[in-house]
């Protein structure tokens, strides 16, 4: 048997997560094999299991990888958007930056449809909740700083911020008629500028 270095493996395992990820995206969870991912990865079942215990352990781990990219585009989005006139561009640019994503099937697939089925709905609003909410009540506090909304709404008002951007998203999925990410950011951004 070779001997791998640690950045052999790590190698490997970055591999295998971007052939599942490519499978994910394309055929979705149920439609694509543990025997799939592995040829396209070009590895072995074995090594797959090294480093990930299930198909559903990669799922969650490809998941999660797809949320932080859009978290960091959303948050490198809303710094490059702070505005001494507006205090409300920062979160906006941010908010415009998810519904980019939350329109693309891949993330619709992923995140949205997958994500809840793979996960189970409390497990997905779990970890949809840590990585997002955060995000939400950063935006929320910098409003209170402003004046805008008082410091004791910050909590509840993330709640249902983030719930309102996940349910535009799961209209953008379904392909709800009459919604599209323009007139759903359009309907986000009244939204949040009435909030006192």
């Amino acid at each position: 048997m070779v001997k791998r270095t640690p950045e052999q493996a790590e190698e490997t395992r970055r591999t295998i997560l971007a052939a599942a990820r490519h499978l994910f995206e394309t055929k979705g969870y149920t439609d694509t094999s543990i025997a799939a991912i592995v040829d396209e990865a070009g590895t072995t079942k074995g090594a797959l299991f090294y480093h990930f215990a299930s198909k559903e352990a990669l799922f969650r781990e490809v998941w999660t990888a797809v949320q932080l990219e859009m978290d960091a585009e959303t948050r490198a989005a809303a710094a490059a958007a702070i505005s001494p006139t507006d205090p409300y561009a920062a979160f906006l640019a941010g908010t415009r930056v998810y519904f980019k994503w939350a329109s693309t099937e891949a993330y619709q697939r992923i995140v949205l449809t997958d994500g809840r089925a793979v996960m189970g709905l409390e497990r997905w609003q779990e970890t949809d909740d840590r990585l997002g909410r955060n995000n939400v009540a950063n935006g929320l506090r910098y409003l209170a700083k402003q004046g805008h909304i008082s410091q004791e709404r910050i909590v509840p008002m993330s709640v249902m911020l983030l719930n309102a951007l996940n349910g535009a998203g799961f209209s953008l999925s379904r392909k709800d008629p009459g919604v599209t990410a323009d007139n759903l950011f359009e309907a986000f951004e009244e939204l949040l500028r009435g909030l006192r």
